[in-house]
């Protein structure tokens, strides 16, 4: 109550926001810290009883609430730690983190050039500079910065059917054919989620065969188009995948390009967590033909290690999000502003208020350079392989796939000792089920470290390691493994 807009309130609120970035400053130290836990785990009931966590109608002073501050990050999951490996998106990154500070200070909101002008030119800038990088001349096309890559993807799917019917904006799904979206079997649930979200259902996504390897089978995708056409459906959105979420996986995409071609369907390429490798001349091939896509999910906030959220949707055709999306509401896009109107870009999002998330990844591009990014990926893929070389050969383990992984990606079942030798029965692959779960509670319990599993169609339950924290060194995968070890000897 005594900070500022109260009178007077500068010395109390100066000191206040410098406690605050003192607690920050702390926990980001903390953060790069090997020593300190990953996590303090607690279970929902004790973290509940043992604070006072309800709201009051009396003001608290400003101690109490520092002491939220502290209590807040001492249970909060430390993803920047180099031994946090659970999500597609760790890392904590300095420049990233400033500017996600100047973000919150500022606090506008993204629809008009008039409220936003600096953050709206820079999304401008840099969208364009990824479609660039995607390939299309000039970096021609459009864009948004969305909450994450399932709304990204839900994007695609919209424009993809506003493209195909303009009628479905006014008259809705009633006035159109059933239409179906193709996707991979390995593809992210988002596209499903969308095609709920959007009326057209999630039975109409039909699920293509992928190969051992987890990608996407072009014959099995064709085949699956013809028998939809002959039962008079309309094929309007292939979504092919630059990076599946468990195996990390690329689908073919000039063979699925080819495809939508000859059937003149929306390609859609979600590549919300391989899109990263478009900035490494030395692994970008594995996107080869994404240039054809008519639209793209990119996520800084995965590979890219920029705070999250940071979502990117690119479309290569110009004025289509416009169109689409656009409702004209005159109390915001007034026609008769003094200042271009191209830069009002809050008609084409399907938001109102939208998050300014530009400026992490514009001001983190400045510092890092493109090649400073292709440094931080390639890194993160040697340390892959260099799990996976340690791995597929070692004793108590088993890869999920063969060969060498495409992305940091590396899939494996941990064989306990009293499983080693057993015969391929029911009651190993029921035992091996309870393997990897119980290892991860006790990963967390000591809070050491964090590492994602699941089962996928016939296996069961596996380790998904997946790499994308710049801090990692190959001493933490060495102390990963350890630690699987140690957790898992009596199982």
């Amino acid at each position: 109550p005594d900070l500022l807009p109260t009178c007077n309130g500068e010395i109390t609120t100066m000191s206040f926001l410098q406690d605050v970035v003192d607690i920050l400053l702390q926990y980001v130290v903390k953060s790069f810290d090997r020593s300190t836990k990953v996590i303090d785990f607690h279970y929902p009931n004790e973290l509940l009883q043992e604070y006072n966590w309800e709201l009051a109608d009396q003001p608290q002073t400003l101690e109490e609430i520092l002491l939220n501050c502290r209590t807040t990050l001492k249970y909060a999951i430390k993803t920047g730690h180099p031994r946090y490996f659970n999500q597609l998106s760790t890392g904590l990154d300095m420049v990233g983190l400033a500017a996600d500070w100047l973000t919150s200070a500022a606090n506008t909101n993204m629809f008009t050039y008039e409220i936003a002008p600096v953050f709206v030119l820079l999304e401008y800038v840099t969208l364009r500079k990824m479609r660039e990088m995607v390939g299309w001349p000039g970096g021609c096309g459009d864009g948004i910065f969305s909450p994450g890559g399932a709304i990204s993807n839900m994007y695609a799917m919209l424009i993809a059917r506003f493209k195909m019917f303009p009628e479905v904006k006014e008259k809705g799904m009633a006035a159109i054919p059933r239409l179906v979206a193709f996707t991979s079997e390995h593809s992210h649930f988002s596209v499903k989620k969308g095609a709920a979200a959007l009326g057209i259902g999630t039975d109409s996504v039909i699920l293509i065969r992928c190969d051992e390897r987890g990608k996407m089978i072009p014959s099995d995708l064709e085949r699956r188009i013809v028998e939809a056409k002959q039962k008079g459906f309309v094929p309007f959105l292939v979504s092919a995948t630059a990076g599946t979420t468990v195996y990390g996986a690329f689908d073919p995409l000039i063979a699925i390009a080819d495809i939508c071609k000859k059937y003149k369907i929306w390609m859609h390429v979600d590549g919300a967590w391989g899109g990263g490798l478009l900035m490494s001349r030395k692994h970008k091939w594995k996107l080869n033909g994404i240039e054809r896509a008519n639209s793209v999910t990119w996520n800084p906030h995965k590979m890219m290690g920029v705070p999250l959220q940071c979502s990117a949707l690119l479309v290569r055709e110009e004025g289509l999000m416009q169109s689409c999306n656009q409702m004209h509401a005159s109390y915001l896009f007034q026609q008769d502003k003094h200042y271009d109107l191209s830069y009002d870009t809050g008609d084409k999002a399907l938001q109102c208020g939208r998050h300014v998330d530009v400026f992490k990844l514009w001001l983190m591009w400045r510092a890092k350079g493109t090649t400073g990014f292709e440094a931080q990926i390639d890194k993160c893929l040697e340390l892959a392989e260099y799990l996976y070389n340690k791995i597929k050969n070692r004793e108590g383990y088993e890869m999920v796939f063969d060969g060498k992984p495409q992305h940091t990606n590396v899939c494996f079942w941990y064989i306990p000792p009293s499983l080693r030798g057993v015969e391929d029965s029911e009651e190993r692959t029921s035992r091996l089920m309870k393997v990897a779960p119980v290892i991860k509670a006790r990963m967390m319990e000591y809070g050491t470290t964090m590492v994602s599993y699941q089962p996928l169609g016939d296996k069961v339950n596996f380790f998904r390691m997946v790499i994308s924290n710049p801090a990692a060194t190959h001493q933490d995968i060495d102390f990963l493994i350890d630690e699987i070890e140690r957790l898992g000897q009596d199982l």
